[in-house]
């Protein structure tokens, strides 16, 4: 079942599967998930279309120099057989870094949802890693890093159900990352994500 942003009528306090849906009357809008069939590898790609945002401060860098994260799930279908990712997309407002040095940290990161610690590593740096041959989802800038990491249908559950999801990377000095502004938009997509794989 596809979901669009103009048949979500309500939304609970708490961001989860507690969200109620209805059929509207009023049109179509964009839907809030999308399949992509991938036109090299064959794969169905379906992604959520808004995904969340992450950032900390880097004023020691330069004044209002931040980092950032996109982060999305990812559903890939290979002929019936399901797996699911996280995709990362990195990038800071300066564009001033090399590759290497923005993905330093994201061999392993840990995403606190709640406060419990999901803690992943990384499957791949290019949309290989994961049997496409493009990526899912719109890079935030041209200079962005993207990262892809293998996660379960539960873990993703737990991260749609949190109030609070944060991201720390595991370098030797960890970077932590806070949610940017509202989120809500990214959390009806997510959510909508999830529904769309409840069996």
């Amino acid at each position: 079942m596809r979901i669009s942003e103009s048949s979500l009528t309500c939304q609970s306090s708490v961001p989860g599967l507690t969200l109620l849906f209805v059929v509207s009357s009023c049109g179509i809008s964009a839907p809030l998930i999308q399949d992509t069939l991938d036109p090299v590898t064959g794969v169905t790609i379906t992604h959520a279309r808004v995904p969340l945002v992450f950032y900390r401060d880097s004023s020691s860098r330069a004044a209002h120099a931040r980092d950032f994260i996109n982060m999305g799930p990812i559903q890939v279908n290979r002929m019936g057989q399901h797996r699911y990712f996280l995709w990362l997309g990195v990038w800071n407002t300066m564009q001033d870094r090399h590759l290497p040095e923005m993905l330093d940290g994201f061999e392993s990161i840990i995403v606190f949802a709640d406060g419990e610690p999901l803690p992943l590593t990384v499957a791949g740096w290019t949309p290989d890693a994961i049997g496409a041959s493009e990526s899912a989802y719109v890079k935030p800038t041209a200079s962005s890093a993207e990262a892809y990491y293998e996660v379960t249908i539960d873990q993703l559950r737990v991260i749609a159900e949190s109030n609070d999801i944060r991201i720390r990377t595991t370098a030797l000095l960890p970077a932590s990352y806070e949610p940017w502004d509202d989120q809500r938009s990214a959390r009806i997509s997510l959510n909508a994500f999830i529904a769309d794989e409840a069996p």
